[in-house]
């Protein structure tokens, strides 16, 4: 199973809960795909796109289980990055988890698989 993680607001966690499926962020939105990170990206993510940011979720998806509308492609630094070309259907996440700031400043991660 490889794991992909996305970082998003509680707020926009929250309401995904509550129509039982992710429709993305306004980045998504924009870019016409649900950004994702492998577990070897995601700090670096969440350090150029999150820094400083409180009330952040993290998702933990089982990249497999997304099947076709799963693409990786190239990204940040010429990495491949996985892009969700479909809403995300809450049954996919494996785990969400807080993703607090530490006295550094910096995001606390739980384990990553």
């Amino acid at each position: 199973m490889t794991m992909i993680y996305k970082i998003l607001p509680a707020s926009l966690w929250a309401a995904a809960q509550d129509e039982g499926r992710f429709r993305g962020s306004a980045v998504d939105f924009g870019d016409g795909f649900i950004h994702f990170s492998t577990a070897d990206q995601v700090r670096e993510t969440a350090a150029k796109h999150f820094a400083g940011e409180r009330d952040l979720v993290l998702l933990q998806v089982d990249a497999e289980s997304l099947g076709a509308p799963l693409k990786w492609e190239v990204s940040r630094g010429g990495a491949l990055f996985p892009h969700l070309y479909a809403d995300l259907k809450l049954e996919h996440v494996i785990r969400a988890d807080p993703l607090p700031l530490g006295p550094d400043g910096r995001h606390l991660f739980p384990p990553l698989v």
